[in-house]
């Protein structure tokens, strides 16, 4: 790409260039727009009108992103492609098929490569089959191509960027079978030797087999099948020689020479550059999956690449950084302590004898060879010459000569083909040996070593710069998120890398934004610095005051800590501000910054230069540290501190200071460059800095991971595999696990007979011996472990004969109940049962989370995957009483809602524990917390203590039994369990009636206050029987809770009571993924263990969340001893948010374990029946979910089948056009607003309220927070004190509102120029998704309807008018039905309806005159607390209205 091209790539599109008038759209709808009746594709059209405008232009990201918002791909080139099509067309299908990927759409799925645009009502298995031999040539001629000298460097590199993305593309079948060959055993035919295959095959004795299997399928093909298999296995040799050619073309200064000069020999060499950056990156994506790696690594070794790279003049140029940082990356790769065949990662251990062996094979070799010149290095120890100075010593005695002899020796490559280029000299053969046998840092090291806070080095490492500006254009030296890992210390490392960047990069922006706010100005006549602007998040201080430096601990360098007091000047603060810096916390990290306003000019006028240092933003220094403590100016830790008054009035406080622990490693370092001469680094602070809480998480989660990965924590090895992306798919399911479950009680799971049999249509139920046909509920199910198994699978032979399927294992499904356990005789103990009629699909789900193993739930909108996980609780509560299980979930809001439907359930709540700080939003009766368990088992100790009391006034004994738990105790050995027993005795003997049973009854005067009577006076003995078990029972719980409150009377503190709640009380754990990252060691180290996990969309957590749940214990025998993972998600909603464009397209960080399983093949349970929204409010998502139903509800009652009152229809798209001139905006960066779909939302709002909709109903949804803000302050304004509107339940974003759902939703798109990541359809799903009866969504139709990914979303919502149609004379609810016809009011802009709603107010208030009636009290809704009056900018009409109610209220 030249350098005109990549300037041109930062533009964005906006909607003129795909509907306005230029060549590419008069191009579209000449040759394939949708009034084109026939699209076949004219060899001169795409040379001359597409190719050749592409070329002139240097192939600009902006053209190539306008044609595929046109289409191109889609309805014109892949539609007449065919194996006589030029290869222009063969190369513009790649170059927008590698668009599609940069934008981050789909390239291989439902709109691709793979499907014709008149094929779409196939389904995606038939349009693979359809299209498969086509692909096939297509891909053919890519490869052939991409070893084409006569194509240009730019060319060629787009055939690159294309097979990057194949590659990264192995999950799909048509792409795996085309990529698999290139990298197969047959590439072991360019090794330097026969002699060095054979070693190889010494190593890995299976690898012959490979080898000769493929030996035998090319000696049995045909000439032509010969010829595809010698290409194949040629392929990646040639490129990698056409590579090492290459890297002798220096870049003399690269990237940045280019941007200063438009030499065209710069720009070629540039060319050059930009070509082997991409190389590296696929050969690193080739190191980095095992079935790639696995003969690939062999070759790249046996060419001496790492070497060759290292002495090439593109690596040393001083320019090119990105091409060493890529370097570096491969060789991280290259290295990798993994055996390549079995996928076994090497422990440390292993690798140093590996490393050894290496050195002892020099030695001997040398010894025998060359005696007078090596005898001493044969004769060292290992340390003395596994070090590159000291090993070159030793060699530098041998002549060139005798150096290519010693190579030889040892089985390296000493000669190269002619057309590399390859000089094999001195200085390659020392690089090659030297490279061999000196000793490399492990990847534990290298995270060991790396900082976790930040410095401004770290914050301003250009490595990290370079992926703050990714455009697509240029590869990136950080490791990606694959399909597959190599190892579970491969995936940690990764993980690390990426999140210490994505949180360094976060770090940067805030404090850049903060003092760009602080406005720092330095001060005359001194060397101070003023700071004329505020922000809340930041205080100006003297310098901090280093109080205590501690001794380094043994075998370290730095102290073991440092501690520092620092004072703030709280005077001026706002209360609100002030006491959020009074709330930090223990170990919550504060910033400390040298700000120097000298230097940051650039900065704060127009923005910072592609590659901005700290000093452009006036940041001279910046070190991070952690709160210990937050004193007042007396040196009283805040929290202790009661508040002090002066004659009524609170006293102001003037001074906070903070205890604080700096950065020892930072520390360090300033204090030796202090040694030398330098400045002070602690003098120059001036300014602390604070992040919010769950942002500034970045620490403890670091930790974890770096802990993580030195500990060799395992995945359970049930998991292992599947968690790595290798073997079968399926082999962590339950029908694959030898200790799957035969006999499970499913209790209330099933309502009734026929329910159980509706819910298994493909299985036989049968009930069991000595059981009548339409047995009641509860049922135990026999056998279904075998109920899904699917058939062996024949091998490979097997299925080459065609052997026919031997069907099901079995069909027949045994099925017992019994009489449950009477409870007890008081209301109270009646258990709570399960009302839902679950569907076929969920009691799958529900049987599968049962059973031990991996259970994959996907969950569309609505279709309540919920309570199926709540179920699935239930179940494992009662079936497994001492197993316990995790509850994940990636937000403390989803995390309540599944947490409060268990408490709704049978289960304990002593039994129940919430962690982290989101419990207070519980909307439960009791606290869930560590703390308030901790209460309530003291509280109930007090309710049980006095049921003692009343069973010994039961049997008059004297003395205080009640007084704890231990006398309690005794009371219960001595008194309650002999009586029972005599009971029990005359009770069983055969002779005795219901009346004896009942005479005989030892409790009457303690159940004398249940419900009477106990015993029924002409009761049979079974059911005397029944009922006085069930009073056993109630008295048995009595004793049993009170034996677990017993260790919280003799613990003494707070904690220890709260940990041994943790650890052996609870036995359902709830937390956030963020809280199981920050706290893992803490929980860990308790001795905590759990045998579950169940997530919570966790298709919204990202991969490394998803981990550390799964190993949030320590092992036990070297294994985890987690027993089931049950994953609730949609992937096809919303993924994890990331910040950085290049950690989420690039490297694919926005990954989570819920998606790559569903990407491996992992079987997943599709929930296939809706109960949240109306059916015609349904379809509009249906496309997304071809076999998604309607439940019953929905269908019949009565509050879907009535109309919206005042609304023609129940759901539409409202054409919002530019309000005072003005569409969308943008005041800051990626702060996007819409002023008039703002007031047209507030408007539409308050209308609703007028015919009486409640506020608690109504929700108002926006794409981007600055629409969020914008839509709140004008309800602030116009609604948040009026008593007529009050606030709706809530406004917030498509982000935060997954997994919510409400009636009636007004949906806000913002955007007027451009879709934005709307584009991105798992966002659009949840925006169209989230209402019950009504959704009304505004947006700009020119903008959405021409975007392709999106056409089939917003067709049912084309159909319908443009604008607002509104019916009159109806109030909340309507009588009118769903789909009668009626008159209706166009609204025909955001002024008429904003005059209509006016009207309409005026009206109500004459109304409410003319009756004396009160005006209605303001709903609380949850946005009432977040939204504050402005009075100072209510418009003249809304302050009219209010004088108005105010008169109203003069008059009532």
């Amino acid at each position: 790409m030249t350098r005109n091209a990549v300037a041109a790539d930062d533009g964005r599109l906006d909607v003129n260039d795909v509907e306005g008038e230029n060549e590419w759209t008069r191009l579209a709808r000449k040759h394939w727009g949708s009034t084109v009746k026939s699209r076949k594709i004219k060899n001169e059209v795409v040379k001359n009108e597409i190719w050749d405008v592409l070329d002139n232009e240097g192939f600009q990201f902006r053209s190539l992103l306008i044609l595929e918002n046109l289409q191109l791909l889609e309805s014109y080139l892949w539609p007449g492609y065919n194996d006589a099509s030029t290869n222009h067309h063969v190369i513009l299908i790649a170059l927008i098929a590698t668009v599609k990927n940069r934008e981050n759409l789909q390239v291989w799925g439902r709109y691709n490569l793979l499907r014709r645009i008149d094929l779409l009502q196939l389904t995606q298995a038939d349009v693979f089959a359809t299209d498969g031999e086509r692909f096939s040539s297509l891909f053919r001629r890519v490869l052939s191509m991409s070893l084409d000298s006569s194509l240009t460097v730019t060319i060629r590199t787009h055939i690159l960027s294309f097979l990057i993305c194949a590659f990264q593309s192995l999950d799909n079948g048509l792409v795996r079978k085309e990529c698999a060959p290139l990298v197969s055993i047959s590439i072991w035919q360019n090794l330097a030797s026969e002699a060095a295959r054979e070693r190889k095959f010494e190593d890995h004795p299976q690898s012959k087999k490979a080898w000769r299997a493929a030996a035998r399928k090319f000696d049995t093909a045909d000439e032509s099948s010969q010829a595809k298999l010698r290409f194949d296995r040629a392929w990646l040799y040639s490129l990698l020689l056409d590579f090492i050619g290459r890297l002798k073309e220096s870049s003399t200064g690269g990237w940045e020479r280019s941007r200063r000069t438009s030499d065209t020999a710069v720009d070629g060499i540039l060319d050059h550059l930009v070509y082997c950056e991409r190389f590296l990156e696929f050969l690193t994506d080739l190191e980095s999956q095992l079935p790639t790696r696995r003969y690939v690594n062999t070759l790249i070794k046996d060419l001496n690449l790492l070497a060759l790279i290292k002495l090439s003049p593109m690596f040393n140029d001083a320019g090119d950084g990105l091409f060493r940082d890529l370097f570096a990356l491969l060789r991280h790769f290259v290295y990798f302590p993994v055996d390549d065949n079995s996928g076994v990662q090497h422990s440390q251990v292993q690798s140093y004898e590996e490393h050894c062996a290496g050195l002892a094979r020099l030695q001997r070799v040398s010894l025998k060879n060359f005696k007078e010149k090596l005898t001493i290095l044969a004769l060292s120890n290992y340390a003395a010459i596994d070090k590159k100075e000291e090993l070159e010593a030793h060699l530098s005695t041998l002549s060139d000569g005798e150096l290519r002899t010693l190579a030889g020796l040892l089985g390296f490559r000493t000669r190269y083909p002619p057309a590399s280029n390859v000089e094999v000299g001195r200085e390659l053969l020392l690089a090659i040996l030297l490279s061999a046998y000196e000793r490399r840092r492990t990847f534990r090291q290298t995270m060991r070593d790396l900082s976790i806070l930040p410095t401004e080095t770290a914050l301003y490492e250009p490595s990290l710069l370079r992926n703050e500006h990714y455009d697509g254009s240029r590869s990136l030296a950080v490791p990606k998120l694959n399909l597959q890992y190599l190892t579970v210390g491969d995936f940690l490392w990764r993980s690390f890398v990426l999140y210490r960047c994505e949180s360094f990069f976060a770090i940067r922006k805030e404090m850049e934004e903060i003092i760009k706010r602080l406005q720092p100005q330095e001060m005359q006549l001194s060397d101070k610095v003023r700071f004329d602007g505020f922000s809340r998040m930041a205080i100006p201080i003297p310098k901090p005051a280093i109080v205590e430096a501690a001794p380094p601990k043994v075998g370290r360098d730095k102290p073991a800590f440092v501690r520092a007091e620092i004072g703030l000047d709280v005077s001026k603060l706002a209360e609100s501000v002030r006491r959020e810096w009074e709330s930090l916390r223990q170990d919550d990290v504060v910033y400390l910054l040298a700000v120097d306003p000298k230097e940051n000019s650039q900065s704060l006028t127009n923005g910072h230069a592609a590659h901005a240092t700290n000093r452009d933003f006036g940041i001279r220094f910046l070190r991070a540290a952690e709160v210990e403590q937050v004193l007042d100016e007396d040196g009283r830790v805040i929290r202790d501190v009661s508040v002090e008054t002066a004659n009524g009035f609170m006293r102001r406080p003037r001074l906070r200071r903070l205890l604080v622990k700096l950065d020892t490693a930072a520390y360090n370092s300033d204090i030796a460059r202090k040694c030398e001469g330098q400045s002070d680094v602690y003098e120059q602070i001036n300014l602390i800095v604070r992040r919010k809480g769950r942002e500034n998480n970045f620490k403890k989660v670091l930790e974890t991971i770096q802990r993580l990965a030195s500990s060799d924590i395992p995945v359970p090895g049930w998991l292992q595999d599947v968690f790595l992306g290798y073997g079968d798919p399926t082999g962590a399911t339950y029908t694959k696990l030898s200790n799957r479950i035969d006999e499970l009680d499913f209790r209330d799971t099933f309502l009734d007979w026929k329910h159980l049999v509706e819910c298994l249509p493909d299985r036989v139920i049968e009930p069991t011996r000595n059981q009548q046909p339409n047995i009641t509920p509860p049922y135990i199910l026999h056998g279904i472990n075998t109920t899904n198994l699917e058939a062996p699978r024949p091998s490979k032979k097997r299925r080459r004969e065609e052997i026919e399927d031997p069907g099901p294992i079995q069909k027949t499904l045994k099925v017992s109940t019994y009489q449950p356990p009477n409870t007890g005789p008081y209301p109270t103990d009646a258990p709570k049962t399960n009302q839902i009629r679950f569907t076929p699909v969920q009691v799958d789900a529900i049987i599968s989370g049962s059973q031990p193993g991996l259970t994959v739930i996907v969950g569309p909108p609505g279709t309540g995957k919920t309570d199926v996980a709540t179920q699935i609780i239930n179940n494992i509560y009662h079936d497994f009483p001492s197993q316990r299980t995790l509850l994940i979930a990636h937000s403390n809001q989803a995390l309540n809602q599944l947490f409060q439907k268990i408490t709704n359930l049978d289960i304990d709540e002593r039994h129940l524990l919430r962690l982290g700080h989101g419990e207070e939003d519980l909307e439960t009766d009791v606290s869930y917390s560590k703390h308030g368990r901790v209460e309530s088992f003291l509280d109930n100790r007090g309710h049980y203590l006095a049921e003692v009391d009343r069973l010994a006034a039961n049997f008059d004994a004297p003395g205080a039994h009640g007084n704890s738990c231990e006398t309690a105790g005794y009371f219960n050995s001595v008194y309650v369990v002999p009586a029972w027993s005599k009971f029990w005795d005359h009770a069983n003997m055969p002779d005795t009636s219901g009346s004896d049973i009942i005479s005989s009854f030892p409790f009457h005067r303690y159940f004398s206050n249940a419900p009477q009577p106990l015993f029924a006076p002409d009761i049979s003995k079974e059911s005397a029987l029944y009922v006085a078990k069930g009073c056993q029972r109630h008295v048995e719980r009595i004793f049993t809770e009170l034996e677990d409150i017993r260790p919280f009377e003799i613990l003494r503190t707070s904690r220890d009571k709260a940990n041994y709640l943790l650890i052996k009380e609870a036995r359902i754990i709830a937390m956030t993924s963020t809280h199981a990252a920050i706290r893992r060691q803490e929980i860990a180290d308790l001795g905590f263990h759990y045998d579950n996990v169940i997530m919570e969309e966790a298709a919204q957590i990202t991969e490394i969340e998803n981990f550390i749940p799964l190993a949030l214990q320590n092992p036990k025998d070297g294994q985890l001893p987690l027993q089931r993972a049950v994953l609730c998600g949609d992937h096809l909603q919303n993924s994890p948010i990331v910040q950085n464009l290049a950690f989420r397209q690039f490297a694919n960080l926005e990954q989570s374990m819920f998606l790559r399983f569903v990407r491996l093949g992992v079987p997943t349970i599709n929930l296939d029946q809706q109960g949240r929204a109306r059916p015609s409010i349904a379809e509009l998502y249906r496309w997304r979910y071809p076999k998604l139903e309607n439940l019953p509800n929905v269908l019949t009652e009565i509050e879907y089948l009535r109309a919206n009152a005042g609304f023609r229809y129940e759901y539409q798209l409202i054409d919002v056009s530019d309000y005072k001139g003005t569409g969308e905006s943008q005041p800051t960066p990626h702060y996007f607003q819409n002023l008039g779909e703002a007031e047209y939302a507030v408007a539409l709002y308050q209308y609703m309220r007028l015919l009486g909709y409640p506020a608690s109903k109504i929700s108002i949804m926006t794409t981007y927070s600055g629409q969020r803000a914008l839509i709140r302050d004008v309800l602030g304004h116009r609604c948040a004190r009026n008593r007529l509107f009050g606030l709706p339940r809530l406004v917030t974003t498509v982000d935060k509102y997954q997994g919510e759902q409400n009636d009636y939703i007004i949906l806000s798109l913002v955007r007027t120029t451009r879709v934005g990541y709307l584009r991105d359809m798992r966002r659009l799903t949840v925006a169209l998704s989230r209402a019950r009866l009504g959704l009304y969504v505004l947006g700009r139709r020119a903008v959405f309807e021409r975007c392709y990914e999106l056409r089939e979303a917003f067709a049912k919502l084309f159909d319908r008018p443009n604008q607002l149609l509104l019916t009159t004379g109806e109030m909340f609810p309507a009588d009118r039905s769903l789909g009668a016809e009626v008159e209706a009011t166009e609204m025909t802009g955001v002024e008429h309806l904003g005059q209509y709603v006016f009207e309409m107010t005026k009206a109500k208030i004459e109304s409410l005159k003319a009756g004396g009636k009160a005006l209605p009290a303001i709903e609380e809704t949850p946005e009432t607390m977040k939204v504050e009056r402005d009075d100072e900018g209510f418009d003249e009409k809304a302050a009219a209205v209010e004088r108005e109610i105010e008169d109203i209220d003069v008059v009532t």
